[in-house]
């Protein structure tokens, strides 16, 4: 069953109050989009909500944190990450508070929404910053998990969350530490690496390619900072060319990550596939396909690269 991993949000924070830990919740006016709320109704003490002040959100979570308390907040991504990264800087990562960065609506799938609200550089920002942790999780399931590792962790922690439904790409059972790169697809001939939204179009290629004798291998780099590296390396190593995909600028995202991991490590040749430009109004799946972001377009891709 398809979800969005934004569900997780709220039904996990819920679930981890229930455990017996010390959750709080800051949001910013968008409790309800976040899945905050959720929270908010089961334990109306653990949700502040300060209206529109993202910069503020991050002070008061802050200041929860210093209590001992494990913090986490909401907001679109473009305002959780982007309007107020200076105060995620200097307040939560200089200090190593225990506060974790889980902004929603993430990436071109926000929709008809369109450019001033599809955040394509978060993981960039987040993931040059000392002390942060990046998680993008690629459903359900991995959404769950991402949180409940942020919130288990001690530290700064940004865990990338979207609106669109997502197809399963792991079952409820799915556990795991940082970093971490998953393998849910075994291939020979190329690797691909995806991160969140296409994880799922990249085994659907897979698919679509070993109908045509190309044999990919499916990489899901869970954690882009820290990388899982000996993933990474090995997969890499095994197919001798690695094209990455992701839903987000390629200047300084996973694809930058794992270009930088491999130039140093284990020098093959990368491909990256994601946005150059700011995105625009339209469907999930219009947009994906626009931009070459679907199963379809990865496909065309890998067959350039292999000169297929």
């Amino acid at each position: 069953m398809a979800k969005a991993t934004r569900a997780a949000f709220g039904e996990t924070l819920v679930k981890l109050v229930e455990e017996g830990m010390d959750i709080m919740a800051v949001d910013a006016d968008l409790c309800g989009s976040t899945t905050t709320a959720k929270l908010g109704a089961a334990y109306p003490d653990r949700l502040v909500d300060v209206g529109i002040a993202e910069q503020n959100m991050i002070g008061v979570a802050a200041g929860l944190s210093l209590t001992g308390r494990t913090v986490f907040t909401g907001s679109f991504s473009v305002f959780g990450t982007g309007r107020c990264w200076e105060q995620i800087r200097n307040t939560v990562c200089d200090s190593g508070l225990n506060v974790k960065i889980c902004p929603t609506h993430s990436g071109i799938t926000v929709g008809a929404d369109g450019a001033t609200h599809q955040m394509l550089e978060d993981i960039a920002l987040m993931r040059v910053l000392p002390g942060m942790r990046v998680l993008v999780p690629a459903d359900y399931a991995s959404a769950v998990a991402a949180i409940r590792l942020a919130a288990k962790t001690p530290g700064p922690f940004s865990v990338r969350l979207g609106r669109e439904p997502l197809p399963e790409v792991y079952d409820e059972t799915f556990t795991c530490d940082v970093p971490f790169a998953g393998v849910p697809r075994e291939g020979s001939d190329i690797s691909i690496m995806a991160c969140g939204v296409e994880v799922a179009h990249a085994l659907k290629a897979a698919e679509l390619l070993e109908a045509e004798g190309i044999s990919a291998e499916v990489v899901d780099v869970f954690s882009v900072k820290p990388l899982d590296e000996e993933t990474i390396i090995a997969s890499a190593a095994k197919t001798g060319r690695v094209l990455t995909v992701e839903e987000h600028s390629v200047y300084g995202g996973m694809g930058s990550a794992v270009a930088e991991l491999l130039s140093e490590k284990h020098p093959v040749p990368v491909s990256r596939l994601g946005l150059t430009t700011f995105g625009q109004s339209g469907t999930a799946a219009e947009l994906l396909a626009y931009y070459q972001l679907d199963a379809a377009g990865i496909v065309a891709r890998v067959k350039e690269l292999l000169g297929k």
